[in-house]
């Protein structure tokens, strides 16, 4: 009875949704997250009588045919890439990204990773580095003596020292775009890699090639809608039951089966 299996693989792709969902959820309040969703596809078909075959009786051709599906797999996990709302936070080194684009951040191992997490911070040395302490590249450094900066939408960023009016430029901020940025690889920590599925990176300034503006003081919010979530997570609940329902019906069809004299 085929119905049992095609029902465990319906179990296994609702209780797949039901993961997605919990780890959306989870991160409701990180900063830059965006939501992702399951997507399926169904399985092969057992060709019982295949359509446009010779009806054996008078010959003519079957219009339909009989084809049995065999249930549902996993076709993939698709990141959402709605910006989530900017709130002001105040902090001289908070960063939103106001359009596309993420910030290129050295791993300590020479890689390069992405992140559109603003959230920047000082190291000991002055050096500009996120919050797990990965440095932003281009390395940027703030002298111990500034007295306070400032970032424009372009990335560039000005140090003011003492009480000189004039403003010094430390450097500027680079933005990375990518051809399909749905290829990249979720890596943890707010941080993507580069896949052969999402091209390579185009480094450029801030509001030039397509991609977005810099915003000093202010971070992007988890684009994750709660009312959304709880509503796919009761759709995917109820999806599991039926499925058990029909594996609890399969049961019973076969208990019927064995108690045939």
């Amino acid at each position: 009875m085929k119905a049992l299996k095609i029902a465990a693989t319906g179990m296994a792709a609702q209780q797949m949704r039901v993961e997605t969902i919990s780890n959306n959820l989870a991160n409701m309040s990180t900063t830059g997250y965006n939501t992702r969703r399951a997507e399926f596809a169904d399985l092969s078909y057992q060709q019982v009588a295949r359509a446009g075959s010779v009806n054996a009786t008078d010959g003519t051709l079957l219009p339909t045919g009989v084809q049995l599906g065999l249930g549902v797999r996993p076709a993939a996990v698709t990141v959402n890439l709605e910006q989530g709302s900017l709130s002001a936070s105040g902090g001289d080194l908070d960063l939103a990204i106001q359009g596309s684009g993420y910030l290129e951040v050295v791993l300590p191992s020479g890689q390069s990773a992405y992140t559109r997490d603003g959230a920047l911070k000082r190291s000991a040395e002055g050096v500009i580095v996120t919050s797990e302490g990965y440095a932003v590249a281009p390395e940027i450094t703030i002298p111990d003596d500034a007295r306070s900066i400032s970032i424009n939408a372009d990335g560039e960023m000005f140090a003011f020292f003492g009480d000189t009016p004039e403003a010094q430029l430390l450097g500027r901020f680079n933005l990375v775009g990518f051809t399909n940025p749905k290829g990249l690889e979720a890596f943890g920590g707010n941080l993507f890699l580069e896949t052969e599925a999402s091209g390579a990176p185009l480094v450029s300034t801030p509001g030039q090639d397509g991609l977005g503006t810099l915003r000093q003081g202010y971070l992007e919010d988890s684009s994750v809608d709660p009312v959304r979530e709880i509503t796919e997570l009761i759709e995917a609940q109820r999806g599991y039951e039926l499925n058990a329902k029909v594996i609890s019906a399969a049961d019973q069809m076969l208990g019927a089966t064995t108690q045939v004299r």
